[in-house]
């Protein structure tokens, strides 16, 4: 008799941990970047500016990849006769990166 195969990673799990790290980069750059345009900008940054516009498309486009890496994440999660690991954590950087965008888009609204 031989062995049993060994359980391997889900490629869907390790897309989501993959997904959710790059797409949690991109959106804390971008957040920087545009903290720091508001800062230095007299008067705040201008809504029309092409700069601006693009900075808004950028953080709309990051938290779209997180909403995919959490939908990933989730699938990888109901996979069976695959570890889950990947899978978990995808889901945790990608609900932590979503819920920490949205309390700062909160906290700029609110102030």
């Amino acid at each position: 008799m031989s062995a049993p195969a060994p359980v391997r990673h889900g490629g869907l799990g390790i897309a989501s941990f993959i997904l959710s790290l790059g797409g949690g980069l991109l959106m804390f750059g971008l957040v920087v970047l545009a903290g720091l345009a508001e800062l230095s900008t007299p008067g705040g940054m201008d809504e029309t500016a092409p700069a601006t516009v693009m900075l808004g498309l950028g953080i709309f486009g990051a938290g779209l990849l997180e909403i995919v890496a959490l939908a990933l994440g989730v699938a990888g999660v109901l996979q069976r006769d695959r570890r889950r690991t990947f899978s978990i954590l995808g889901m945790i950087f990608a609900g932590g990166v979503l819920l920490c965008t949205a309390a700062l888009m909160l906290i700029g609204l609110l102030s």
